[in-house]
């Protein structure tokens, strides 16, 4: 009541305004005018009247409530406030409001705020969080796992549990998969959403490898796969920080019940297979979405249909088809190589990182986001697949050549000539691959005349060197005019395993 005082004495006894005033007293302006406002409505003047004390003052300036019995005042009801705030858009102060609409009498701001934390204190710790209709979907694998017996071998093997939660409503989902890995963990999320009829606005899911590939607390890189799938869904991923259970407290809570009410269930039966096993929890999930609460009214299903499946975005026209990425670097031929077979990309691309996408039957090539590629899938190794438009021009003309051209090119020069073009032709897997070699040594022709290159084919032969640089050594050093001290000539086989031969080419 003091600093009351001197804002009045202030105003009337030293005619401050009321900025000087806050300055003064070091308060906020409206809280000096809301001061003078009271003490107007009190009808006191300045001074004071010398009997008025503090206590007084304060009776006066700022009058108790009305003591009203509860009955009057009107007791919110807390459970459909706590499922009000789960609509888009509402919040405490706006129920707030509708409350005191309708009891004009009742409890104030502070008053419903601490009552509404103190009842929902008392809740299971999964239902007293606060998430919005259609927000989040929390998913992980639960810890345990489920033993399935191989029939031929009597092999068991330990099945994984995944488990997905709504966070409004707590509707469950769970499966069982072979492994933790990525392609199970996105047919894991196919499966969830058609499940639940339709997408959420986030999912967030645990550090775990599948899903992020390098962990962070302020930002974690998703994988890119899994960064693909939320794309197409249209959803956004946001995963849980290091070491912070209260993050993914909804399906930690999630995953036990799931232990407690579906695995603990299951402990005694004997599965064969990983669809046997599947078939079973869907059963028991039924049974624990339509299980009714215990401090709350209904049903994880009930509370599902009434607020979480309206808010859900709908499915895309087709599920996700699973795809993989890969970093891959071109090669100067103008190819990359994916599971051993190589594909072309534009030419202008050589050495450059490009980002490749696999799926079952497309390989899609990547540059800074911009696809510039595309192939159809093939599992031959050592094999490629070439784009003409991708090549250089130079290589597109190239690509006119056959290998019967070459030969008839060849036997105008001499039989030495043609005879090791040809040994050139079959001594390479793909004939093509030997092209840029053949041409080579046959454009010797021009540079040094016929009668020369045809003497360096047979000296070449004769020494069982067919390469374009040993060819151009020979006439550069005139050694083809030289003897050679034993002038046998290797005959080229017809039969051998390596070797196609003529009839290959016609």
């Amino acid at each position: 009541m003091r600093k009351i005082k001197e804002v009045l004495r202030l105003k009337w006894g030293q005619g401050l305004s009321n900025r000087q005033i806050a300055k003064a007293c070091g308060m906020a302006r409206p809280t000096v005018a809301e001061y003078l406002r009271r003490v107007a409505e009190a009808s006191l003047a300045w001074p004071l009247p010398a009997d008025l004390d503090e206590a007084a003052l304060e009776r006066q300036l700022f009058p108790p409530p009305p003591s009203l019995p509860a009955q009057v005042r009107g007791a919110p009801d807390w459970a459909l406030v706590h499922q009000e705030l789960k609509r888009k858009g509402v919040t405490l102060f706006l129920l707030w409001q509708e409350y005191r609409e309708t009891h004009p009498e009742g409890y104030q701001y502070s008053w419903f705020c601490d009552h509404y934390r103190a009842w929902q204190g008392k809740l299971d710790v999964v239902m007293r969080q606060d998430h919005r209709a259609g927000e989040k979907l929390f998913v992980d694998y639960a810890g345990q796992t489920m033993p399935v017996v191989d029939r031929d071998t009597g092999e068991i093997r330990a099945a994984q549990i995944f488990v997905a939660v709504l966070g409004a409503s707590n509707y469950t989902y769970a499966e069982a998969t072979w492994t933790q890995g990525l392609a199970d963990w996105i047919g894991s999320h196919r499966r969830t959403f058609a499940f639940l009829g339709g997408v959420p606005e986030l999912v967030v899911p645990d550090n775990l490898r599948a899903g992020v590939s390098k962990a962070h607390r302020y930002e974690p890189d998703t994988n890119p796969t899994y960064q693909d799938m939320a794309s197409h869904y249209g959803i956004a991923v946001l995963p849980t920080r290091v070491r912070r259970p209260r993050d993914k407290a909804k399906v930690e809570a999630g995953v036990l019940v799931v232990e407690r009410w579906i695995l603990a269930a299951l402990r005694r039966r004997t599965f064969f297979s990983l669809a046997q096993l599947n078939a079973a929890i869907r059963g028991l999930l039924e049974r624990l979405n339509t299980r009714p609460f215990k401090k709350l009214s209904g049903s994880r299903r009930a509370h599902f249909e009434a607020w979480d499946k309206p808010a859900l975005n709908p499915l895309p026209a087709a599920p996700y088809e699973y795809a993989e990425w890969k970093k891959a670097r071109v090669h100067i031929d103008y190819h990359l190589e994916v599971g051993g077979h190589y594909y072309s990309v534009p030419h202008a691309l050589i050495k450059k990182q490009l980002d490749v996408r696999i799926t079952q039957n497309i390989i899609e090539c990547f540059y800074r986001g911009k696809r510039v590629a595309s192939h159809r899938r093939s599992h031959q190794k050592g094999r490629h697949t070439t784009v003409p438009a991708h090549m250089p021009e130079s290589h597109r003309q190239a690509g006119e050549w056959t290998p019967q051209r070459l030969s008839s090119w060849a036997a105008k020069t001499g039989p030495a000539t043609e005879k090791l073009i040809t040994t050139v032709l079959t001594s390479r897997r793909h004939p093509q691959q030997a092209y840029r070699s053949c041409l080579g040594i046959l454009r010797l022709g021009k540079a040094y005349g016929d009668v020369r290159l045809e003497a360096a084919c047979r000296r070449a032969l004769i020494l069982g060197s067919h390469s374009y640089k040993s060819i151009e050594s020979i006439l550069k050093h005139r050694l083809d005019d030289k003897p050679l001290a034993e002038q046998q000539e290797l005959a080229l086989p017809e039969d051998h395993d390596n070797i196609r031969g003529p009839s290959y080419y016609h």
